[in-house]
């Protein structure tokens, strides 16, 4: 009995104090609030990890058929006539070295995707893991697209005028300008429809991934990501 009341008024002592807001706090079954946000914060690293393994390789964007940057939709018709007039070949090389500045440019992303997963807060963390299916991926990408396009664009532009891709671009834009019958002028910028494309397909396969995680026992490499997303969550 003695024990008893002992306990109670440690309980009630430190219920005044800032240690009980040190002691793990329970979001789950054995999962603490600070595991839950590591483990949401592995699982976009994991994501991001896969990828850039994905698309950081010559025909990571090029041979996929989903995310293969193709022309801006406001450059189709030059597309259209540069191929009409048999300089499909000139359109052809401006798309390839598109797709290579690309494929450069995502190995550059890492470090700042990862950067910002770190600055995705515990408390943020711990509904997402109850969120489920794509939740994180979407959390991250409303938060952090506007910086990470920002810190993104140079990288985009420095990779495509590595491989010329500015430069076949911009010839083939000049010479769909120069065309007689060309009432309305196409702007030749073309980093920041890359950057957007690049940033699509590096959250797409994000969540993709994150959904893995969250699906499949094999997905999950780490013992942190086995507690976190092994729980039934309510």
């Amino acid at each position: 009995m003695k024990r008893i009341l002992f306990v109670i008024s440690f309980a009630i002592a430190l219920s005044g104090c800032d240690v009980l807001q040190q002691l793990p706090t329970s979001v789950g079954t054995g999962v603490t609030e600070a595991e839950a946000g590591q483990g949401i914060k592995e699982a976009l690293s994991q994501g991001l990890v896969n990828a850039v393994l994905h698309l950081n390789k010559e025909d990571g964007f090029y041979k996929d058929a989903l995310y293969k940057v193709l022309l801006p939709p406001d450059a189709k018709k030059i597309e259209n006539a540069l191929r009409t007039v048999g300089m499909g070949s000139v359109v052809d090389k401006a798309v390839l070295q598109i797709n290579r500045g690309a494929e450069d440019a995502v190995g550059y992303a890492k470090p700042i995707f990862v950067e910002a997963i770190k600055n995705i807060t515990l408390q943020d963390a711990i509904g997402l893991v109850k969120n489920g299916d794509t939740s994180a991926t979407h959390f991250f990408r409303e938060k952090t697209t506007a910086q990470l396009t920002a810190a993104f664009l140079p990288i985009i532009k420095s990779s495509l005028d590595k491989v010329n891709a500015t430069k076949y671009y911009g010839d083939i834009v000049s010479t769909y300008n120069n065309f007689p019958t060309t009432m309305k002028k196409i702007n030749p910028d073309l980093n920041s429809y890359v950057t957007e494309r690049a940033t699509v397909a590096l959250f797409d396969l994000v969540a993709k991934e994150e959904l893995n995680i969250r699906t499949n026992v094999v997905a999950r490499t780490t013992d942190i990501l086995k507690k976190v997303f092994g729980q039934k969550w309510m």
